[in-house]
């Protein structure tokens, strides 16, 4: 007889894996990641935020010898935002940081169309400055919303003092101004999710996306009998717990903005959305019904002129014992702090067209938009489609390798820390950035700490005015960021012309498999192989006595060989011992 631990009838379909695992009392379930590689009291454990989510989720690295181990929720340690939970990417997706295929050294492209060079710190600070400078104030700055805010600060720095240039862009698809510049009410911490009477979803699928706040959602319905109101063209998982799922044609989640807003558009919205009328109401009744706080959630699933208009008008929903509060679901880790930090963008389109030079921290979402550009200078881990299109790479220092802050979508600083030294030859990007200024001959930093950075970003950048490191250390109690709100006029016009113009289309009737997004391939979860087995849909083993990982390739073709044996064997072929 053979002994095989497994779970009841097959594999779990499950987006929050690995609580099992953490809580597990005997050791008998092990993170296959982990697993083997040290013993956990081995492991040195450094506090630090999440890199996925927008959540900023708190974490508590495991590190030991320069190589981080393993990753579990900081509540194993000591209480942090979002306790004991942490979803499969914050948990498991960790082999970036040490992979073998991190760039290890600077890299400079000599001629457009050749190699890329090995080269010394010296030498390729010095031909990113010189290929920046020679563009003027044409030099294009782009940052990414995964970098810390100390290295988005250190980029606006640059070029508003360096190279003198407004062309500055954050490679994030989704733009949050429309939302924080037309704030009408304060934004809700995670906390008020878990504690509202009524939470409204409006596009978007939290439970793939921002996972800690798509669990405060279930706890509060099904903990303390919230109202959930979800306004959504596909079924998710996360609707199934509606009290009110108004399942909307695609495309057409305005419409219920609209007659949130004005409820003598109710009867036209319902039409835009292919619902019944009676359906809208009974949702929008519910939420003017509430007492108590209720979350109004959206994100991409609206246009912008929705977002505004459902910023703006949040406060003129409110009433006695009801008060109203936003959650913006946004798609990076830091996709706040550098709304905040660089309020006075561009598109990165917008930023490159007719630039003659970039300087990129991370990597765009279209490679294409720098078609054109003279010169690119690219910060990086990898040598991403991004890098590929660089006249020089310098190799970028990974969240576990920097000090800093994160700022979640509850408007929450977090503190990044360092819990190994930088891989190879990589920097902190504030210093790669910081570096070339100065070859270019001017200081745009006053101090070479983070937290000094962090003082610095506290005098220039208005929401984060008074904030220090030590006021921000306890995550237990999160600091929020002072979001001003105003009173401005709730104008609707724009958005009647954006319902008026919809053609609803058929309806999406299928609901998509668990793990669609938060499990797929990206620069960074490729580099952990278990992952290519979740994106795969985790297929079911012949039996139990099959591992998971033998039974793909990474690149999701079948793997024959190694199960050859154990496919034959199947639970009908055991036999039950005689006494």
């Amino acid at each position: 007889m053979q002994t095989v631990i497994g779970t009841y009838g097959g594999w779990l379909n499950c987006s929050q894996c690995g609580n099992c695992v953490e809580v597990c009392p005997t050791g008998t379930l092990l993170d296959a990641v982990y697993r083997h590689e040290t013993r956990p009291w081995e492991l040195e454990q450094i506090i630090s935020t999440d890199v996925y989510g927008s959540d900023g989720m708190q974490i508590s690295i495991g590190a030991r010898g320069g190589k981080v181990h393993r990753v579990v929720a900081r509540d194993r340690y000591v209480d942090g935002l979002n306790g004991e939970f942490l979803d499969v990417k914050a948990r498991y997706a960790h082999g970036f940081i040490n992979h073998e295929d991190r760039i290890k050294t600077p890299l400079i492209r000599y001629t457009k169309g050749g190699k890329f060079i090995p080269a010394t710190w010296d030498e390729a600070i010095k031909f990113a400055a010189k290929g920046l400078a020679d563009a003027g104030s044409d030099a294009a700055v782009i940052a990414s919303p995964r970098l810390t805010n100390e290295s988005i600060f250190a980029l606006k720095e640059f070029a508003a003092n360096v190279a003198k240039s407004d062309r500055v862009a954050v490679s994030d698809p989704f733009d949050l101004r429309p939302i924080f510049e037309n704030l009408s009410v304060e934004l809700a911490t995670h906390a008020e999710i878990r504690k509202a009477r009524a939470i409204v979803q409006i596009g978007g699928e939290p439970e793939e996306e921002q996972t800690f706040t798509a669990k405060q959602v279930r706890q509060a319905v099904r903990n303390d009998g919230a109202a959930f109101i979800c306004v959504n063209d596909t079924p998710t998982n996360l609707s199934r717990r509606a009290t009110h799922f108004v399942h909307t044609a695609p495309g057409t989640a305005d419409a219920f903005v609209l007659a949130l807003l004005d409820g003598g558009s109710i009867d036209a919205a319902a039409q835009k959305m292919a619902v019944d009328a009676g359906e809208v109401r009974r949702a929008i009744e519910a939420i003017s019904s509430a007492s108590g706080d209720v979350v109004l959630m959206f994100g991409e699933g609206i246009s912008a002129e929705a977002q505004k208009v459902l910023a703006a008008g949040a406060a003129k929903l409110s009433g006695e014992g009801r008060r109203v509060l936003l959650h913006p679901l946004a798609r990076y880790n830091n996709s706040v702090g550098a709304n905040d930090i660089l309020s006075q963008r561009k598109s990165v389109a917008d930023a490159l067209k007719g630039a003659k030079a970039a300087l990129v921290a991370g990597s765009l979402q279209d490679v294409g938009a720098l078609d054109g550009v003279g010169f690119v200078a690219v910060q990086e881990l990898f040598l991403t489609e991004t890098a590929q299109k660089a006249d020089v790479v310098l190799p970028a220092a990974s969240f576990a390798e920097v000090d800093g802050t994160f700022t979640n979508n509850a408007g929450n600083p977090q503190r990044v820390r360092k819990a190994i030294e930088p891989v190879d030859q990589s920097r902190a990007d504030w210093l790669i950035t910081t570096q070339i200024a100065r070859e270019m001959g001017t200081d745009i930093l006053q101090e070479r700490a983070s937290s000094a950075i962090f003082r610095q970003i506290a005098k220039s950048v208005a929401v984060y005015e008074g904030l220090t490191y030590p006021a921000i250390r306890d995550e237990r109690t999160p600091v929020q960021a002072k979001y001003p709100t105003n009173a401005n006029p709730v104008e609707l016009d724009g958005l009647r012309k954006v319902v008026d113009a919809m053609q609803p289309g058929e309806k999406i009737t299928e609901t998509p498999r668990i793990g669609h997004k938060l499990h797929r391939l990206t620069t960074m979860t490729s580099k952990t192989p278990q992952f290519h087995l979740l994106n795969h849909a985790n297929p079911k083993p012949a039996n139990l006595m099959v591992a998971p990982l033998v039974q793909l390739n990474l690149d999701g073709s079948p793997k024959e060989e190694g199960i050859a044996e154990a496919a034959g064997v199947s639970a009908s072929d055991r036999s039950i011992p005689k006494n």
